[in-house]
């Protein structure tokens, strides 16, 4: 096997550290003047649109104890769980730091991934269209053929998790991908474009057990037009 060149090995080591940077996400900033380490604690975004902008297909109910609540909850766990490191490293007491490292993926992910999820849902989608269109014809047959793969990837999800649609940097391809919980079985360095919520809290009150309707329904409110970015700004990696 030939070695990897520089470029590729920073793509690969940098693309998850890179990700959040990449897809543009929307966090508040996160320095601050004054504070003991420079930074601040992470912040819930709002949802940028209103409540019952996705009905039929998300129910404004959901939606509200999704982001006010499960959202809400990732934010308070992964402050939460860095004080704790921060208060670890004081004391040098590293006892709990298996337990403190899992808490750190989990709230982590699951606050990233929120944030990604609300905001890659539209009101008034419309259809992928340029490098993007380009991309998915290319690599993965047509729009229509990504849907049914990510449908069917997202909807037998083992357990909680998420579908994800994803630019791997290294390769330079979209892959589908399935997350179990917030951080198991991903590729390392991939960077996510769009993501789908199949925990039950996402759509239990209006679909039940009945996972692949939610999953079918919310392809009709997918704002490509932020996919499209997400990606153009990860193929710049």
């Amino acid at each position: 096997m030939n070695a990897l060149s520089r470029r590729e090995w920073m793509k690969v080591v940098g693309g998850s550290a890179a990700g959040a940077a990449a897809i543009g996400l929307t966090f508040k900033p996160s320095t601050a003047a004054g504070s003991p380490d420079g930074v601040k604690p992470y912040e819930l975004p709002d949802l940028p649109y209103p409540v019952d902008a996705l009905e039929p297909h998300l129910d404004a109910r959901t939606l509200t104890i999704h982001h006010d609540k499960h959202h809400a909850g990732y934010v308070r766990g992964l402050n939460a769980t860095l004080e704790k490191l921060a208060d670890a490293r004081k004391k040098g007491d590293f006892a709990a730091v298996q337990a403190l490292s899992r808490a750190l993926a989990f709230h982590g992910s699951g606050h990233l991934l929120h944030t990604l999820y609300f905001s890659n849902l539209h009101p008034e989608p419309k259809k992928p269209k340029g490098a993007l269109l380009s991309a998915i014809e290319a690599q993965l047959g047509s729009v229509e053929a990504l849907t049914a793969h990510l449908t069917a990837a997202t909807t037998k999800v083992a357990g909680s998790g998420w579908g994800m649609l994803a630019f791997e940097p290294l390769g330079r391809r979209l892959l589908v991908l399935q997350i179990e919980k917030h951080e198991n079985q991903m590729v390392c360095g991939a960077i996510p474009l769009l993501v789908i919520d199949v925990w039950e809290h996402a759509y239990y009150l209006k679909y039940q057990n009945r996972r692949g309707d939610y999953v079918k329904a919310i392809m009709n409110v997918i704002h490509w037009g932020e996919v499209a970015r997400r990606f153009d700004q990860a193929s710049r990696l």
